[in-house]
C-alpha cells in the first residue's frame, strides 16, 4: 500500500507534522507496494490508468490494502478533481455538494474532470447508493467505491452493473517488510532487530495502515527513551496487550484454534471456553471466531442437534450488533453449546464421500422421469413422463421410485449416528427403505397386506 508519499516532501527533510501513513504515501502507481495482480504490467487496473480514460469501479478488500490511495492516484493520471466521502459520516447532502462541485468543474475555464470517492460504500443505504446513477451514466464524475464487504451483497445491483469490481489482497510479509525498510529509509524509526520485525508484520496481518501506525507509536516511545535499535523485548513491553500471547497467521494462532475445535469436539465446555478466552485475549478477531463456531455446529453437531448452526449464525449477528466486549458473550454461549451438543460427524463424512464419488465417476445422464418439460417438444420426447408426485402418494412417500441415475448403486453416502436428532432420522430412513424394499418386490407387499 504505501511507499513515499503523495504530499511528502523531499526524504532529506522528512516533515515532523504529518503522520507516518501520509509521508509514506506513494506519490506514483510504481510506488505502490502489493496488489500486482491489479496493478502489475498488463494487469486490468494498471491498463485502465495507462489508457487515459478513467472508468467507475469498486475496489474491494481488507482494511489498509490501499483502496484509498488507488483512488487518490488514479485522480492524480488524470489530472482530475477528487472528491472524498465517508459512507460512515456522510450523506445526501455530501453527494449533493459533489454533485455541484463535478459540475462547476466540467464547466469551469478547465473543464477538469472529478473522481468521487466513497469510502466504505457499503454503509451507504439503497437510495442514497441510487443518487449516483444520473451522474455516473452521464459521465458528470467517475465513481470510485470502496469497501471491505462482498459488494454482490452490499452495493446495488444497478450500481455494480455500471462499475468494474478490483478485488485487492491483503499485503504479504514481504510487502509488509518492505514498508518498515522504507519508514527506516525516511528516518521514521530507529534500528530494528530482526525478530522484532517479524512480530511486527505478524501483528500487521496484511494491514499496511496498521503497520504504520505501530511503527509511528514505536518511534515516539523509542525517542522518549532514546533507544537507537528497537528489541523484541523492548516492542512486547511497549505494545504489551496488543500482542502478547502469539501472532495471527503463525503456528500458534493455528494450533490454539485447533484444541479449541477439538475441546468442542470432545464435548468439554471448560476447555471449549479456555481456548475461546485465550484467542480473543490474544487478539484473535471476533468474527473469524464466529466463522469457525459456525464451522464446528456444521462439522462435529451436524443433524444430532440442527439448532446448534442456528445458534452460531446468531452469535456471529448478535457480535456484529454489538461488537466487544459485549457481543462476545454470544460467542462464549455458542461455544458452550456446541461443546455440550450430541456430535454427529455423518453429513460432513456423506458430502466428503458424495465429492470424491463424483470426483471419479463419469457424468451420468439424468434419468427421463426427472427431467423438466416447460416446453411441448420435451413432453413429445418423454422429458418427465412417469414421474410420480410424492405428495399425492400415501405418507407423502412414492415408494419404490428412484432418484438416482439409471445403473448407479446405491451408494450410501449419509449414514447417521445413534445420537441426538439422528436417532429419530436413522428410524425414518430405515422405515422408508423398508417400504421401497416393499414396493420392488410386489409378493413380499402382498404377503405384508394379508397379514
Amino acid at each position: 500500500m504505501a511507499a513515499r508519499g503523495a504530499s511528502a516532501p523531499s526524504p532529506a527533510h522528512p516533515s515532523t507534522h504529518q503522520p507516518l501513513a501520509e509521508r509514506l504515501r506513494p506519490r506514483t502507481l510504481g510506488e505502490v507496494i502489493g496488489q500486482q495482480h491489479v496493478l502489475g504490467p498488463g494487469m486490468p487496473l494498471r491498463l485502465a490508468f495507462e489508457s487515459g480514460r478513467p472508468h467507475s469501479c469498486i475496489l474491494w478488500g481488507p482494511p489498509g490494502v490501499g483502496k484509498t490511495t488507488i483512488a487518490r492516484l488514479m485522480a492524480d493520471a488524470f489530472d482530475a478533481q477528487f472528491i472524498s466521502i465517508s459512507a460512515v459520516l456522510g450523506g445526501v447532502k455530501d453527494i449533493r455538494e459533489a454533485v455541484d462541485q463535478a459540475q462547476a468543474a466540467r464547466d469551469g475555464l478547465m473543464q477538469q474532470r472529478t473522481i468521487v470517492f466513497v469510502d466504505e460504500v457499503h454503509r451507504f443505504n439503497k437510495s442514497q447508493q441510487d443518487a449516483f446513477l444520473p451522474h455516473v451514466e452521464s459521465g458528470l464524475f467517475t465513481f470510485i467505491g470502496a469497501t471491505t464487504e462482498n459488494p454482490s451483497f452490499e452495493v446495488n445491483s444497478a450500481l455494480l452493473s455500471r462499475a468494474a469490481v478490483y478485488l485487492l489482497q491483503p499485503l504479504s510479509e514481504q510487502d509488509l517488510k518492505q514498508i518498515v525498510a522504507l519508514a527506516q529509509e525516511e528516518d521514521a524509526l530507529p534500528a530494528i532487530e530482526g525478530v522484532a520485525i517479524d512480530r511486527l508484520v505478524a501483528y500487521a496481518d496484511g494491514d499496511a495502515r496498521r503497520l504504520l501506525n505501530t511503527l509511528e507509536t514505536l518511534a515516539m516511545a523509542a525517542a522518549q527513551e532514546k533507544l537507537s535499535e528497537i528489541t523484541d523485548a523492548w516492542l512486547l513491553k511497549v505494545l504489551g496487550e496488543r500482542m502478547r500471547r502469539y501472532d495471527k497467521g503463525g503456528e500458534q494462532f493455528y494450533d490454539t484454534i485447533s484444541a479449541l475445535h477439538k475441546s468442542v469436539r470432545g464435548s468439554d465446555p471448560d476447555a471449549a471456553l479456555y481456548w475461546l478466552v485465550r484467542m480473543l485475549d490474544g487478539g484473535a478477531d471476533p468474527r473469524y471466531m464466529a466463522r469457525r463456531l459456525v464451522r464446528m455446529a456444521a462439522e462435529d453437531v451436524g443433524l444430532a442437534d440442527p439448532r446448534a448452526l442456528r445458534l452460531a449464525l446468531d452469535a456471529s449477528e448478535v457480535y456484529e450488533r454489538l461488537g466487544s466486549p459485549e457481543g462476545e458473550l454470544a460467542l462464549a454461549e455458542c461455544v458452550v453449546y456446541l461443546a455440550v451438543a450430541p456430535k454427529s460427524n455423518a453429513v460432513y463424512k456423506a458430502y466428503n464421500a458424495a465429492r470424491a464419488w463424483v470426483k471419479q465417476d463419469g457424468t451420468r445422464p439424468v434419468p427421463m422421469h426427472l427431467r423438466n418439460a416447460p416446453t411441448k417438444l420435451m413432453k413429445e420426447l418423454d422429458y418427465g413422463k412417469g414421474y410420480r408426485y410424492a405428495h399425492d402418494e400415501e405418507g407423502g412417500f412414492a415408494a419404490g421410485e428412484s432418484y438416482l441415475p439409471e445403473g448407479m448403486p446405491e451408494p450410501g453416502f449419509y449414514q447417521p449416528v445413534e445420537r441426538g436428532l439422528e436417532i429419530k432420522i436413522a428410524l425414518k430412513l430405515r422405515e422408508l427403505r423398508e417400504r421401497n424394499a416393499a414396493a420392488a418386490t410386489p409378493g413380499l407387499q402382498d404377503s405384508d397386506t394379508a397379514s
